[in-house]
């Protein structure tokens, strides 16, 4: 693939709110596939480390997400860049490539890799997610005993059972929820934090449908109203004029200091 043809993918994919460009850099990296910069807008494949089609066309959704995440924000990004919001972009864009037929999922191609898959899912994280649910049940009846000999619960689990109490308060809400174990231990800690019971429902399907955990977070969050396109291009144009303006100035600073050398 050319870059042209990745850019016509990409464009396949969601069209984007602000103008691209995709830029082979015909180099090989030992750090990075690629980046995206944000101020030029450009999106940077080193092309020479991919032998597949596949992985570079990864490598190029991703940083796609970055700049698509730049547009939502007016153009710009925070210098932590992978934010939940980001994968949740990735992970959209992934799904949409895979339905047209512009990305492989390679996971379920393997038999291998999916008898591993079924071992991993159901020896380890369901049995780990019911462990400590189950945690969460002794854990409460361990709390009512306490209660009924007038000990401290809190006490109890931090000198006896010497445990964090955060821990074993979302063991217990895993267990009063009756969270499916089927999500695994971490998912399980995530929906115990949710207090609403239709959101935690609705968090909890989603993962068991498929969705990552980030693409279920962001989704939980209230959405911000669209942002109206003349206050988005007012806000990028103030931010060019600050960077035109600073580098004026450092240009004026470099231009005196030449004249300084010379003479």
């Amino acid at each position: 693939m050319n870059q042209d043809q990745v850019k016509t993918a990409l464009l396949s994919i969601e069209e984007a709110p602000l103008e691209f460009a995709v830029v082979f850099s015909g180099k090989k990296s030992k750090k990075v596939n690629g980046l995206y910069k944000t101020e030029t807008r450009e999106i940077i494949i080193h092309n020479r480390n991919f032998s597949d089609d596949n992985l570079l066309l990864y490598t190029a959704i991703h940083e796609y997400a970055h700049h698509l995440h730049a547009c939502s924000r007016g153009g710009t990004l925070s210098s932590r860049a992978h934010t939940a919001e980001f994968w949740a972009i990735l992970h959209g864009l992934l799904e949409k490539a895979e339905a047209k037929n512009i990305y492989k999922n390679v996971f379920d191609r393997s038999p291998e890799l999916t008898e591993l898959t079924g071992i991993i899912q159901k020896k380890y994280l369901y049995e780990n997610g019911s462990l400590v649910k189950e945690l969460g049940k002794q854990l409460l009846r361990a709390s009512d005993l306490c209660t009924a000999i007038g000990g401290r619960f809190e006490d109890y689990l931090d000198r006896v059972l010497r445990i964090p109490r955060v821990a074993a308060q979302m063991s217990m809400k895993m267990y009063q929820y009756d969270l499916d174990p089927a999500v695994g231990s971490d998912n399980m800690r995530f929906l115990a934090g949710i207090k609403n019971d239709e959101h935690r429902t609705a968090a909890e399907s989603a993962l068991k449908a498929g969705k990552s955990p980030d693409t279920v977070k962001v989704g939980l969050r209230p959405q911000p109203p669209e942002q109206d396109p003349r206050e988005r291009l007012e806000k990028e144009k103030t931010r060019l004029e600050r960077t035109i303006a600073s580098l004026s100035k450092r240009l004026k600073e470099v231009e005196t200091e030449l004249d300084a050398v010379h003479e």
